[in-house]
């Protein structure tokens, strides 16, 4: 029997000022903390908001690159992911009101797969297709220029 998705869904999260930088932040049974860096007076308890944004990168690279592998009749069989964003502070240090906040990513994909050149393709092509996260990043003016390193896997 296969399941029919539903194309759109709501979302609901809910975030609890735990001091002035220190955000409670709850989905489902999850918890988990946002908290600005020390320089920017926060306690450094968590990820500051704009660090969630680049996490939200890397992990739905990771989840999007292995639906697309599978999809496609190949395995990843590990993935690194490095980020390196060019970030706007004057935004965020009431400076200046800014609309580009991240000019420039870096994106940095290690893929082991035995995936054949042509599969690789595919990857490259749709991971910016399917990744929700990529798609809001990118539609913001953000240039992401992905790096891809392929290895195949130690026999």
């Amino acid at each position: 029997m296969k399941v029919k998705i539903k194309p759109v869904v709501t979302y609901r999260l809910r975030g609890t000022a735990e001091s002035h930088s220190l955000t409670l932040l709850k989905t489902r049974d999850l918890i988990d903390i946002s908290d600005e860096p020390a320089e920017r007076g926060g306690t450094n308890e968590g990820f500051a908001p704009t660090e969630f944004v680049l996490g939200g990168l890397a992990a739905c690279t990771n989840v999007i690159s292995n639906k697309i592998a599978k999809k496609n009749g190949f395995r990843i069989e590990a993935m690194e992911i490095e980020i390196e964003a060019r970030f706007n502070l004057l935004g965020v240090t009431l400076q200046k009101e800014v609309d580009l906040v991240f000019p420039e990513i870096t994106l940095r994909i290690a893929v082991t797969t035995s995936a054949t050149e042509e599969q690789q393709q595919i990857l490259k092509t749709d991971l910016p297709k399917y990744c929700a996260v990529s798609k809001i990043i990118r539609q913001s003016g953000t240039n992401i220029i992905d790096q891809w390193q392929f290895t195949k896997p130690a026999a």
